[in-house]
């Protein structure tokens, strides 16, 4: 894949891009590239990444309800915010200020889970839910899912049938989701730990976490006010690099194939879904597996024909009318349902249809040109007759850039991450 002709070097991407060629031109000439690009990047402030659109800079009271905060990710087209403790005063520190950060996944994955304790007839208790969780046993047990369970019957459906459309339906109405609070969820799946950068942190400092550390996104605060300042995510990062083609630094990095950098790293040993498999076992295994991703292969099993994101439990939620009249959702017919959908509502989010593919022999370049034309977050390797081998995300791709030095955060995380009781991150 070529250099795009004339990369735009007004963007402030391209202006990131260019601090780093200047500082790259002074570094001492022993220094191996590696080690150049971490100096680098550590002889910048984050303060000097591009900002984010105004509309992904907010936060999420923490008495909103469920259903109140699926209506602001989903208005505003974004998969996570941070979460402000109403009950702090008007001067606490940014520590107190914030309790975490709550992913749309993370809403849609603990319902779920609440949903499969309800399968085997016991509500999941949740700290600080209370009486709530007590009553979700009754309330989801008692959803119509268009099949007899008389006593011949077993009288617990399996999980995978609560994944049909009436469920869905049921629901996102029910008082149980318009009333369990943010705050409620604190502590549970993919609830993500208040982890923030200050402006005099370094470029490194946030690479750092966005890969080796598995964050997926990182505010900037502003001490002085106590208030996010900037959101840094792993898909504004891969972008930047996008329109740092060009750069000597960049060549120098970007264009090593992907089997140079040992990429992929998990070749044959990709987790994936069969087409016929419920679509809850693809969100189960990204839960168990901490993945933000599964693709889905044909009956043979090494093809992909389909992929399901993390960021794809957002229509499980806003478009049940999509699966009403299912009574169970395979992996297939997910990802046809949102493709459907997509074609025929104009207000939908974008979302790339297809499978990303990409060979060992590609360069690193050739693949974050891909993974930014198309706003997706991870590509399949495959073979010269097109089966599965491996995936490449973009924690793989920040990984390859830098490297942790030594003893490099000290006690940076000390009573910096307030993980909540229970966290599962």
């Amino acid at each position: 894949m070529e250099s795009p002709p004339g990369s735009a070097r007004s963007s402030p991407e391209a202006e990131v891009g260019m601090q780093v060629e200047d500082l790259w031109d002074i570094q001492e000439p022993q220094l191996t590239p590696s080690e150049k690009l971490n100096s680098c990047f550590e002889s910048m402030p984050v303060t000097s990444f591009p900002q984010a659109p105004s509309s992904q800079v907010f936060e999420i009271p923490s008495n909103s309800s469920l259903a109140d905060a699926v209506e602001i990710l989903s208005k505003n087209r974004i998969l996570s915010a941070p979460v402000r403790n109403i009950e702090a005063p008007e001067d606490a520190s940014w520590l107190d200020r914030y309790i975490g950060i709550v992913e749309f996944a993370g809403i849609t994955v603990w319902l779920l889970h609440q949903s499969e304790m309800a399968a085997s007839g016991r509500a999941a208790r949740t700290p600080n839910v209370g009486h709530v969780t007590d009553k979700i046993t009754a309330k989801l047990s008692n959803i119509k899912l268009g099949c007899d369970n008389s006593e011949t019957q077993n009288p617990l459906p399996e999980a995978a049938d609560f994944m049909g459309g009436t469920f869905l339906e049921t629901l996102t109405t029910s008082e149980f989701y318009k009333k369990t609070k943010v705050q409620d969820i604190s502590g549970t799946f993919r609830w993500a730990p208040f982890l923030a950068l200050q402006k005099s942190d370094s470029f490194l400092t946030m690479l750092l976490l966005l890969s080796k550390y598995r964050m997926k996104s990182l505010p900037v605060v502003d001490l002085g006010e106590g208030k996010i300042d900037n959101i840094i995510t792993q898909s504004a990062v891969v972008h930047m690099l996008a329109e740092c083609v060009g750069f000597h630094w960049f060549e120098n990095w970007g264009t090593r194939k992907l089997y140079e950098l040992g990429l992929p790293s998990n070749i044959n040993r990709i987790i994936k879904v069969s087409e016929d498999d419920s679509v809850l076992k693809a969100f189960q295994l990204m839960r168990k597996r901490r993945i933000g991703g599964v693709p889905v292969v044909d009956k043979s099993g090494k093809k992909a024909i389909g992929n399901i994101s993390i960021r794809d439990v957002q229509y499980l939620l806003t478009t049940p009318e999509m699966y009403k009249g299912y009574r169970s959702i395979t992996a297939k017919v997910f990802t046809r349902s949102i493709k459907s959908y997509i074609d025929t509502h104009e207000d939908a989010s974008p979302r790339f249809q297809g499978v990303l593919t990409c060979n060992r022999e590609n360069t690193i370049k050739d693949i974050i040109l891909k993974l930014d034309a198309v706003k997706v977050q991870r590509i399949y390797v495959v073979d010269n007759e097109e089966n599965l081998e491996g995936v490449v995300t973009l924690r793989d791709i920040i990984s390859r850039l830098v490297h942790e030095p030594n003893h490099y955060f000290g006690d940076f995380f000390d009573g910096v991450v307030p993980l909540p009781e229970n966290s599962r991150v």
